[in-house]
């Protein structure tokens, strides 16, 4: 069986402070205090907020504040109770809720919409957590892979919780428990027979579902993001993100392409840009593939993401369109509120929007 959700992401910077302490330690001991059933801490690469400052581990007087992103999932009543919270701690990050459903790792009926395309299936599990002899997460991403999904990326978390029980990372030490995201997108019948081959496995994980439109695979152009109104009937304010999963070794005019991504989308005047690195993964046609001690240059999935207005949604999906000319999965999503601030500058609510067609369950 499947539930209903929520996920909250919160974007903001390493150096971010809540009070006397970082508002990462604040963000995370919030979420464990509510015992949200998932959650993870991850640390971007390269980005910008609403400030338009740049911050990129490539330099290295830029690579002081590097993004954080934590993201969060459980029912509506559980993240409702954590928002307001959340909110007050970061005042000048952007905060973000989307529509999600949480499913049963054996039981999946009326788990994934039958009218859907496309979704996005999220999976936080532990780090060290296994599937006989291999690694969960390289079976989990092995199988989808298998079974013809578009793409899948593994984020590392730096903290987070599962179950609902706090797991941070340390510095020495196994860090087996410590949360990860498996995010895979495809099409619908495919990632329900992968679900049905590989969830039974995964004891204790959380999965989650949601709708999504690819864009772009391969160089291939196969739709543009949705036309979205601005609001819905009641005012509220409707938002679009577009993500790219791209690899690290993919490059764009002699830089690597997720750096010249969120550069073109900065210089343009983007509200924000965020780049992930994951640690295994694939899109498209190229086998799963991540960190080896051997190579000379990281072949590591990166994940971008854009947060916007449906209205300037169109002119990034433009640049993201130009740049991966030759490799990339691109994919939009709708996102029913979003609240983005900075000095003097606010944008959006957290007041969720009207849900704008099918929901993916």
């Amino acid at each position: 069986m499947s539930e209903e959700a929520l996920r909250l992401t919160v974007y903001f910077g390493e150096r971010d402070r809540a009070g006397s302490g970082l508002l990462a330690d604040a963000l995370m001991d919030l979420l464990a205090r509510r015992r949200v059933r998932a959650s993870a801490l991850l640390r971007g690469i390269e980005g910008f907020g609403i400030k338009h400052r740049l911050a990129t581990e490539r330099l290295l007087t830029l690579s002081e504040d590097l993004p954080l992103v934590a993201v969060a999932v459980d029912t509506p009543p559980r993240i409702e109770a954590v928002l307001e919270e959340a909110r007050e701690l970061s005042p000048h990050g952007a905060l973000t809720l989307e529509r999600a459903r949480l499913l049963d790792g054996v039981d999946r009926r009326d788990a994934l919409d039958p009218g859907s395309d496309a979704v996005k299936l999220t999976c936080y599990l532990g780090r060290g957590q296994r599937i006989g002899t291999q690694a969960a997460y390289v079976a989990l991403v092995d199988c989808l892979h298998r079974h013809g999904v578009a793409g899948a990326s593994v984020l590392l978390g730096l903290d987070g919780t599962l179950a609902g029980a706090r797991r941070r990372a340390r510095f020495f030490g196994r860090n087996a428990q410590v949360p990860l995201m498996v995010e895979s997108v495809g099409e619908a019948a495919r990632i329900e027979r992968a679900l049905g081959e590989i969830a039974p496995l995964l004891a204790g994980a959380a999965l989650t579902v949601e709708r999504v439109r690819v864009c772009k695979r391969d160089g291939v152009t196969l739709s543009e993001p949705p036309r979205v109104p601005s609001a819905d009937a009641a005012g509220r304010g409707y938002w679009q993100k577009l993500v790219c999963y791209t690899s690290e070794r993919d490059r764009h005019g002699g830089q690597p392409l997720h750096s010249a991504l969120v550069r073109a989308l900065r210089r343009e005047g983007a509200a924000g840009a965020t780049a992930l690195r994951g640690q295994w993964g694939y899109h498209g046609e190229h086998r799963p593939h991540g960190e080896a001690l051997w190579s000379l240059s990281r072949h590591v999935p990166v994940l971008s993401t854009v947060l916007d207005t449906p209205a300037n949604t169109r002119r990034w999906f433009a640049i993201l369109d130009e740049l991966t000319a030759e490799s990339g999965l691109v994919t939009s999503e709708l996102v029913p509120a979003l609240r983005a601030a900075g000095p003097g500058v606010a944008h959006g609510g957290l007041r969720l929007a009207a849900a704008h067609g099918r929901s993916p369950g």
